[in-house]
């Protein structure tokens, strides 16, 4: 019959009556018939499929009210399913498909229950045949002792799933078996339902109450559509391979399922239909939060479960849209941190000079040069590339491009250990389950393997606990809701964790310690009420291209010897820090898109020793990287902009080196060196964080709290496996901890581009040594550097100070400084403004709107004043020094009598390169030394009567 002779509608209806053996005789008439059964997927299909006794919605349990995509293809895979105990699954010979169907002529079907042959499961049991199937009917079946299965057979439940139940413990001694539409209860002498050591077994649309599934290798499980309930487990036990499909794991008292030692070396016959189901079978992306809000800056507080978008596009930033988002003026003028000094507040000399140049409306020291500067060392940074446009270092813009993440595949593509990871199939396959309300999910111990793909883990004390050498592979599951860390990994663990949406956990999202060692790519982890991912006691890992997002504590906490590699990642809307490094920790963070942190970008304090590397830290709601007490570290090469407090903010008990980093248009400092706090956000900067009880702080005792709560209920985190409260003590050795740290004495600040700040450039008041080498401090809205106190000397050798707001450097009273080899150029006021003790040496001083050198006496000493002592001492041996038409003289405001001067020895400062070729970084106290000689004067304070000046230049 041809299929236009009837409306589509009409064949519909008459198609939707027939079973499916006649519908698979329908397709095989012609290409129309085949399309008009196929377009019956949301009716006969689907009825066929959801009717079908031993399996339940496709989706189920996690996301039941999701279609599936088609539900013929889900009835198909139901299929080849249910044949895995047969002997006959996909992908096998010929000569296995005959047997089994010669098996199919001679299977009986024995009925079991009230009124039928056989009362009891065990006698059945006695009298069936190989592949013969059993037929329980409603009612429960008790069994006083072990029940033995000795030939492959069939047990099915008639009835709806409950209406049999089985109260006995059952031992598999055949090579297979399959059970469906059956309830497990535990007899009274064991929690043990059914057990198998070497055979496979096959649970379909089956509940387990109360009682423990135990699979031991080189036996084999497949459990499709299962419910273990009330306190119910399963074991697994050295399996080398096990699938458990859409299970419901609810209340459980310890772990959900338990996974324990290696795969045995042997392997039963199912091994090759479990590995080509685990190929076959699409794995269901984990079920989350979808909505994805735009990439851009967010302003005001976010919603706990905003996601972002998976794709994160390019973002253009400039000084317009800082104030629009920020709602604030990109330079705040006036900002300070110290109480006792403003870069907007004018000392004596500096408020006479301005009423000078309010008096005089041209430059009075607009002199001929016979110096140009315009080639000085640093130079290169500010002239136009060859395609015309400006380099960063004199933009006015910072970064107009953030880098995007990269995607799965690509990480995979770049990393051959992840992609074998990836394509891996062993040990124990989870998917598409849901764990829910109990305990524990998976626990892995004593070098146990598994694969976990597309479950939900929700309302559990932890999710996935992996230890012992043991290998985990998490893909897209959801982790939420955890009392404790999502997912534990320590004691050598290691493994695979991608695409995961892990959030809303009560401690860390991601816990890693102990030499645990794993690659954790392309997941979000948000919304949790402490850390997304804690790296602490000597753990490691890959961290690259995740979304760490509005997080209560630090995005990423390394602490106590942890050492990761943070690559490529998106950490930004954290309530803390961004990233946090304290205790000791370690870790090598490059390439990180750090932004909108309510404190630090990055926090270093405490002993943290971190390679911080190219990283953007940016529209931070404080500053962008803090060095805290005893901090150490490599920070190079970061793109820091566009936060509200300072750029970087150090503590003078650090010890960090700061080398080629962009510090640009952040609302305070540039770079601020200080030797106590900041009394507006004391709290932040001494990282005092909210719910800190207890996160690596000493008690009165000197004992040390754990990471995350664990000295709350957490603290079995520490105590399960026998591990101890001082497990800190559990570090590497003594050489690779040395190798690992630099020597370091002086904090270094080293070719970096301070430029473009609200503030001061450089702001230094400090208690320690401090060397400043060959940095660009450009159109800062202050001084370019100001020292207000330092008590130990502060060198600033070969830097270029242009173009900023006010003076180009000043050192206040009892500052002790030498300034060598520096170019202080065109600055708003005076070039150099200087109060202290110490050098000026080799430096050039030139274009400066107010005097060159200002040199002052202290006003305490008034009470001498004939002290005869010269301002200026010309050192013997700088017998090249060539001072022409030089004049020292009192301050006057007019300065209109100002004499011409001639400086003659190119080329400019600062220098083009170190002294004898050598690395400014091997050798930092020889960098800026030059052969040629200009200015070399002692100034020294307290030995001058009133205020007397010096003007040079």
């Amino acid at each position: 019959m041809e299929v236009g002779s009837l409306p589509v509608e009409l064949w519909r209806v008459i198609l939707a009556y027939l079973p499916l053996s006649d519908l698979g005789r329908c397709c095989q008439v012609c290409h129309a018939w085949r399309e008009l059964i196929l377009s019956l997927d949301n009716t006969r299909w689907r009825q066929l499929c959801l009717g079908c006794p031993e399996c339940r919605h496709p989706n189920w349990p996690s996301q039941p009210h999701v279609e599936p995509p088609s539900w013929r293809e889900a009835l198909k895979q139901h299929a080849l399913a249910t044949r895995t105990w047969t002997q006959n699954g996909p992908e096998v010979q010929s000569t296995a498909c005959l047997l089994f169907f010669r098996r199919r002529k001679d299977r009986r079907v024995w009925h079991v229950g009230p009124g039928c042959e056989y009362e009891s499961l065990r006698g059945v049991l006695a009298v069936v045949g190989p592949y013969d199937r059993v037929i329980l009917h409603p009612g429960v079946y008790e069994e006083q002792a072990e029940v033995v299965l000795k030939v492959p057979v069939e047990l099915v439940g008639l009835g709806q799933l409950g209406e049999v139940a089985l109260l006995v413990c059952m031992e598999q001694q055949c090579p297979t078996a399959r059970l469906c539409n059956l309830v497990f209860m535990p007899p009274w002498f064991s929690t043990v339902v059914y057990k198998t050591s070497w055979g496979h077994v096959q649970l379909d649309n089956c509940n387990f109450e109360g009682a423990q599934l135990q699979v031991r290798g080189p036996g084999t499980c497949q459990a499709r559509f299962c419910s273990f309930s009330q306190g119910s487990s399963a074991h697994l036990l050295g399996v080398v391979l096990s699938l458990l499909d859409s299970c419901d794991f609810s209340g459980s008292d310890t772990a959900s399922v338990t996974v324990e030692g290696p795969p045995v070396s042997e392997k039963n016959w199912a091994c090759k239909h479990l590995a080509v189901l685990a190929r076959t079978f699409t794995s269901c992306g984990a079920s989350g939060n979808s909505d994805s809000p735009s990439r851009g800056h967010l302003t005001g507080s976010s919603a706990r479960q905003q996601t972002p978008g998976t794709n994160v596009t390019k973002e253009h930033v400039n000084s317009t849209d800082w104030q629009r988002r920020t709602q604030v003026d990109a330079v705040c003028r006036g900002t300070v941190i110290e109480d006792c000094w403003s870069d907007c507040d004018y000392s004596e000399g500096e408020e006479e000079s301005k009423v000078g140049e309010l008096t005089n409306t041209k430059n009075p020291f607009k002199l001929d040069y016979k110096i140009p500067f315009d080639n000085h060392g640093l130079s290169h940074l500010l002239k136009p590339q060859q395609d015309g446009s400006l380099p960063l270092a004199s933009s006015s813009d910072p970064p107009c491009v953030i880098p995007e993440p990269f995607t799965l595949q690509q990480e995979l593509n770049r990393d051959p250990e992840a992609q074998i990871l990836a394509a891996s199939t062993f040990g124990c396959i989870l998917r598409r389950c849901l764990f829910r309300e109990g305990k524990g999910g998976m626990h892995l111990s004593n070098y146990g393997q598994a694969r976990l793909e597309g479950n939900v883990f929700r309302g559990l004390n932890y999710a996935v606990r992996c230890i012992q050498n043991s290998t985990i592979v998490m893909l897209r599951n959801e982790v939420c809701e955890c009392r404790s860390s999502g997912v534990f990994l320590r004691l050598s663990a290691q493994g695979l964790i991608a695409e995961n949406n892990i959030h809303s956990n009560s401690e860390a999202g991601i816990d890693i310690r102990k030499g645990a060692n794993p690659i954790i790519l392309c997941n979000k982890i948000h919304s949790g009420l402490r850390s997304g991912i804690v790296v602490l006691g000597n753990g490691k890992g890959a961290i690259r291209s995740n979304q760490i997002y509005n997080n209560k504590e630090a995005g990423v906490y390394i602490l106590f010897s942890g050492n990761p590699v943070v690559c490529g990642n998106h950490i930004f809307r954290g309530q803390t820090a961004g990233i946090a490094i304290n205790e000791n920790g370690r870790g090598m963070i490059t390439e990180n898109v750090i932004k909108e942190n309510q404190w630090g970008g990055v926090d270093i304090r405490r002993g943290g020793d971190p390679i911080l590397k190219n990283n953007y830290i940016c529209f931070g709601y404080s500053d962008g990287v803090v060095v805290g007490e005893r901090g150490r570290g490599l920070i190079e090469g970061n793109h820091v902009f566009y936060n509200k407090g300072c750029g970087v903010w150090v503590m003078s008990s650090s010890l960090p080196q700061l080398l080629g980093n962009y510090i640009t248009h952040n609302c305070m400092y540039g770079l601020a060196v200080l030797c106590r706090k900041d009394p507006e956000n004391i709290e932040a900067r001494e990282g005092n964080w909210p719910g800190q009880d207890g996160i690596g702080r000493e008690g009165g005792s000197g004992e040390r709290i754990g990471v995350d709560g664990e000295g709350r209920e957490g603290q079995e985190n520490f105590n399960e496996e026998g591990e101890l409260f001082a497990w800190e003590s559990d570090l590497d050795s003594e050489d690779e901890r040395h190798s690992a740290h630099r020597s370091i004495s002086v904090a270094l600040v080293e070719r970096n581009c301070i430029n473009y700040n609200g503030a001061v450039g450089l702001y230094v008041k400090s208690s320690e040594p401090l060397n400043v080498f060959s940095n660009l401090i450009k159109s800062n809205h202050g001084t370019g550097i100001a020292v207000l106190q330092s008590s130990q000397l502060t060198r600033l050798v070969s830097n270029c100070v242009i173009h900023n707001g006010r003076g180009g450097v000043t050192v206040e009273k009892d500052c002790r400084v030498e300034l060598r080899g520096n170019g202080i150029y065109k600055n708003s006021g005076h070039g150099v403004s200087f109060s202290g003790t110490g050098h000026i040496v080799e430096t050039d001083v030139i274009g400066n709107r107010g005097c060159g050198i200002q040199v002052s006496g202290s006003v305490d000493i008034k009470g001498h004043p004939e002290s005869k002592k010269p301002l200026l001492h010309v050192e013997p041996g700088n017998e090249t020094c060539v001072l022409r038409n030089n004049s020292v003289l009192r301050h006057n405001n007019s300065c209109s009598s100002a004499p011409l001067w001639v400086l003659e020895n190119p080329p400019p400062r600062p220098p083009a390169s170190p002294t004898s070729g050598l690395s400014s970084s091997q050798y930092p106290s020889r960098l800026g030394i030059s052969m040629t000689t200009r200015i070399s004067a002692t100034v020294e304070s307290g030995c001058h009567s009133g205020s007397m000046f010096c003007s040079i230049l």
